[in-house]
């Protein structure tokens, strides 16, 4: 009887090693197989930037690449540096630039002197600054088809687009007019430079809209390559600027001025003639009172358009001290800097700072728009400050 119990007790101790040994090996193939799935997984798999030449997805360009290689018979060189860019672009063919906000103004300049063609996917308000002499944004296309109005062979062959954002000219030749003054195609006047909003003509969700792959070949395909390049935050100045680089030439002499200026008013309102005396004010206006006040008077007045221009210029100040700008920054800079926080596209934040709603029910919706994209960028700037 008494080896009974020893005797029970070892299939007991057999078993539960081997249940702890199933579960183990179950945990461990689970692991083994999502390491798996991890390596062998499709690039499609993993999240692209808007243009990009091998993306799939609705904002992708794989097809517009694949046309221009299997169609047009041009080969497409994607690079993933700005040194990489340059010496393809040297090398022959027609650059295809995405967004150059992480490049400063030399590298934008060297880039595109060193290529024959330059065709702007995206323009932001300093590349068309840079490229296209008085050019800027101007309006935004409602989702109708758009005839050209020009004499640009590219355009006539493709016909009516759909286009996105448009722009004013300047010195400029517009395409496609969207609204007055407004034109959704530009070409430099020597031919060797264009600007189209591409991901409203490019991407793949809107290629095969009315003309827009003719006019997309028609723009990238009339040499034997294509450099696809979209520069990155990878791509920017590896050494900062200091701040005597960054500030102007009459800042230095403004502050010693300032500052004499205090001196100067501390000596001549130094002296106290008396001890101060505290007086209470007679009527005591709480800040949110005012703001109902004025806001029931800006509803009686029925004036929403002006309520929307101080909506957006409130914003505008301050997103503007969150990205660091200056008081002066206009909105096309605001939107620049915005977007390149966000990883969003210049042109759609600029049309909503732009935006004049003309009835209340439009400023209401203009308004939480508003307000999501300055929470946005207060998320975005208070990420980068935290340290990890």
């Amino acid at each position: 009887m008494s080896g009974q119990p020893s005797v029970s007790a070892a299939p007991s101790a057999t078993a539960r090693r081997r249940r702890v040994a199933g579960w183990s090996a179950l945990v461990i193939a689970f692991i083994v197989g999502g390491l798996v799935l991890v390596l062998v997984s499709p690039d499609e798999w993993s999240e692209r930037p808007p243009l990009d030449a091998a993306s799939p997805a609705p904002d992708g360009a794989r097809a517009i690449v694949r046309l221009l290689e299997d169609r047009a018979g041009v080969e497409v060189v994607v690079a993933t540096g700005l040194d990489e860019a340059i010496a393809h672009a040297d090398a022959g063919g027609t650059l295809a630039l995405g967004a150059t906000t992480p490049l400063a103004d030399a590298d934008v300049r060297r880039l595109v002197s060193a290529a024959d063609d330059v065709v702007l996917l995206s323009p932001a308000a300093r590349d068309l600054r840079l490229l296209f002499d008085g050019a800027a944004f101007r309006a935004r296309g409602d989702g109708g088809e758009v005839a050209p109005s020009c004499s640009l062979a590219a355009a006539s062959r493709a016909g009516a687009i759909v286009p996105g954002a448009a722009y004013a000219p300047g010195d400029s030749n517009g395409c496609y007019p969207v609204t007055e003054g407004a034109w959704a195609l530009l070409t430099s006047p020597t031919g060797d430079r264009a600007a189209v909003d591409g991901t409203a003509l490019l991407a793949n969700e809107h290629l095969d809209r009315a003309g827009n792959a003719a006019l997309a070949l028609a723009l990238l395909g009339g040499g034997e390559r294509v450099v696809w390049y979209l520069p990155t935050d990878a791509d920017a100045a590896a050494e900062p600027k200091t701040l005597g680089e960054l500030t102007p030439a009459w800042v230095t002499p403004a502050i010693v001025l300032a500052a004499l200026g205090v001196v100067v008013a501390g000596l001549w309102r130094g002296r106290r003639f008396g001890p101060l005396v505290a007086e209470n004010l007679p009527v005591t206006v709480r800040a949110g009172e005012t703001m109902e006040g004025r806001a029931r008077l800006y509803a009686r007045a029925a004036d929403s358009r002006h309520a929307a221009h101080l909506l957006g210029r409130g914003a505008e100040r301050r997103m503007a001290r969150r990205l660091g700008l200056p008081r002066s920054a206009s909105s096309e800079q605001i939107a620049d800097a915005a977007a390149a926080r966000l990883r969003a596209e210049p042109t759609a934040i600029l049309a909503l700072l732009l935006a004049e709603p003309q009835r209340d029910r439009e400023l209401v919706v203009w308004g939480e728009r508003l307000r999501h994209l300055e929470a946005a960028v207060d998320a975005a700037v208070r990420t980068e400050r935290t340290p990890s």
